[in-house]
């Protein structure tokens, strides 16, 4: 049990830039005593008393902001930061190294009491407001950006950015052994797929302009790019990556 408490406490000055002291840090980060408090909730639940679990959890909602539902699933070494407004469902699996920040939802798209919330494994790194709903799986290493709202399952080492989000690079996340928290470093996807759409009309004018030449012949690297183009613009609409 010390040896998690000291791997929690470890984990804010990894972080968290802004952590000083060890008193700061029991004291000031609300991330870290929701977690505590879930510990005890969760041990709670296993063993039947639900009632008294649901209670402490909702107390440590009113004192965090944070909300963990005490069935829920968390691994080691896991940091909320500022966590004002994170909500974690009953049948969320968390594994080890997740962050997630403030205003972050993992939550239930059925009624049905069956496993209804998201997974995310190992490395996992989810931005300020996004919303990952329903029971998908994020794969290891990967970044959720900012205000993104998820559905469905993400690959591993994956950024997802966008509503409803897609899969616009791959990353890694683990760097020189700590994790890559440069999550507001990400591509727009829009901008992407214009791009293909304007790089598509360029093909096609030239396709033309062979037409109106009298070419019996295109250049068949035209007909290679467009047809890269369409496979570029329908595999976004379709929901992949860009």
């Amino acid at each position: 049990m010390w040896r998690t408490i000291k791997e929690d406490i470890s984990i804010v000055f990894d972080r968290d830039p802004a952590a000083r002291t060890v008193w700061e840090a029991l004291t000031c980060y609300p991330g870290l005593h929701a977690i505590w408090i879930h510990r005890i909730t969760h041990w709670l639940w296993q063993r039947r008393l639900m009632w008294l679990g649901r209670f402490i959890s909702h107390i440590g909602r009113w004192l965090t902001g944070i909300e963990i539902h005490p069935g829920a699933q968390v691994g080691r070494r896991f940091f909320i930061d500022h966590g004002m407004g994170v909500v974690i469902g009953e049948t969320t699996e968390i594994g080890d190294d997740v962050t997630l920040y403030h205003g972050v939802t993992l939550g239930g798209t059925t009624w049905e009491k069956t496993k209804r919330h998201p997974t995310l494994k190992d490395g996992v790194i989810v931005g300020t407001g996004a919303k990952v709903l329903g029971p998908i799986t994020i794969g290891e290493h990967s970044r959720i950006g900012a205000n993104s709202v998820v559905f469905s399952d993400v690959p591993p080492h994956s950024t997802v950015v966008g509503i409803p989000g897609k899969v616009v690079s791959v990353v890694e996340t683990i760097v020189d052994g700590k994790v890559n928290l440069d999550h507001h470093m990400m591509p727009d996807p829009v901008a992407r797929v214009v791009e293909h759409i304007l790089h598509l009309v360029d093909d096609v004018n030239a396709r033309v302009d062979a037409l109106q030449q009298g070419k019996k012949q295109e250049d068949p690297k035209v007909g290679e790019d467009i047809k890269k183009e369409h496979e570029a613009i329908d595999r976004f609409l379709g929901g992949g990556g860009i």
